[in-house]
């Protein structure tokens, strides 16, 4: 079976796509920068496969930040659109992954615990890749872990919850909450049980407020306020 593959370079260069950005939060314009091409068939005529796949590093015309889009498509990945028309799906990646409308702590998070911080990157790198019951289990993991640095006491993860709430590091409605989060995490982890996005995402929403009041906010202000001693 005849086979052909071709590299072209720049092809799609200065090619513009709709794109979800990692600092935007939201879709914005990005432009090809750099590109590699692949062009490649595979069998004879009429009855040939054909396929591409654009390799591009692209650019937000809004933040100007880089990353890397891969983009491809095949002769047989189409739909019929109407009467004659047909539209060709394309299987789309980004990198550094990303959750649309999603930005992160950004770099606030320098401000973590390094250990805090490393969970969060991970668990963050889970929800944009979608992966449903790792990310459910790095969200419990952070509770744990700030329970950890916290010294919050307690023979299991919902005593030290409680116990944050003695220490006046969480309300008692937050720690309510982060109960919610806690058996979250020990479905997915016990029971192999996805979450929706919809549930990941409010729960990553809950973990960052508490991130941000805990150590965000904390040192922030003591760094602005002793500026004035």
């Amino acid at each position: 079976m005849p086979k052909t593959i071709q590299y072209r370079l720049n092809e799609t260069q200065h090619t513009e796509h709709d794109l979800p950005c990692q600092k935007c939060a939201g879709r914005t314009t990005h432009k090809a920068l750099v590109t590699v091409d692949v062009r490649g068939s595979e069998g004879d005529d009429p009855h040939s496969f054909e396929w591409a796949i654009d390799h591009q590093i692209v650019q937000c015309q809004g933040c100007k930040s880089v990353s890397f889009r891969s983009a491809g498509t095949g002769s047989d990945d189409y739909w019929q659109v109407d009467e004659g028309g047909y539209e060709y799906a394309i299987s789309e990646k980004l990198f550094p992954p990303r959750i649309e409308g999603r930005k992160g702590l950004g770099d606030d998070a320098l401000y973590l615990p390094s250990t805090v911080k490393l969970i969060y990157e991970e668990t963050l790198t889970a929800m944009s890749a979608q992966a449903q019951i790792l990310s459910a289990i790095g969200l419990r993991a952070l509770v744990e872990a700030v329970c950890k640095e916290r010294q919050a006491q307690g023979a299991d993860l919902f005593k030290k919850i409680d116990s944050l709430v003695g220490q006046r590091v969480l309300t008692p409605a937050g720690a309510a909450i982060l109960h919610r989060i806690r058996t979250l995490g020990n479905a997915a982890a016990h029971e192999a049980k996805p979450h929706n996005e919809r549930q990941l995402a409010l729960a990553m929403d809950i973990v960052e407020h508490m991130l941000k009041d805990v150590y965000i906010l904390r040192k922030k202000a003591e760094f602005e306020f002793s500026r004035d001693a």
